[in-house]
């Protein structure tokens, strides 16, 4: 099945898992699977999420981030997310929580130079 919305692929050492438009819970889940598939398959846990054309979703979609994160409490990920504006921003501290994350305002190559930094 293709999917103009979502696009995950290993990128080098890292898991790039990019979102355009307005996700969904489906979405959001079909992207968690691929990327702890990725994860299982590569062994790499360095994961940029590029939403730099996503729209802002609705909570419910946000706090289902956290809920899939604590599902994979036995995964380790570090994850940079690329955000165009501080709705985006605000809304991923939200769905990521307390995870190894850091989010970067339209700057992949600072997030790209974040997640190979260890």
């Amino acid at each position: 099945m293709t999917n103009d919305q979502l696009w995950v692929e290993p990128v080098g050492t890292l898991i790039i898992a990019r979102m355009r438009g307005m996700p969904t819970e489906a979405l959001l889940r079909e992207c968690q699977e691929r990327v702890l598939q990725l994860v299982m398959d590569t062994g790499c846990g360095k994961v940029l999420y590029d939403t730099l054309e996503m729209e802002a979703p609705n909570l419910d979609v946000v706090l289902l981030q956290r809920r899939l994160d604590d599902e994979t409490n036995n995964v380790s990920l570090r994850r940079a997310i690329v955000v165009p504006n501080t709705r985006l921003a605000y809304l991923a501290r939200l769905a990521f929580g307390e995870g190894d994350y850091r989010v970067f305002y339209s700057d992949i190559t600072a997030a790209i130079r974040w997640l190979e930094d260890r």
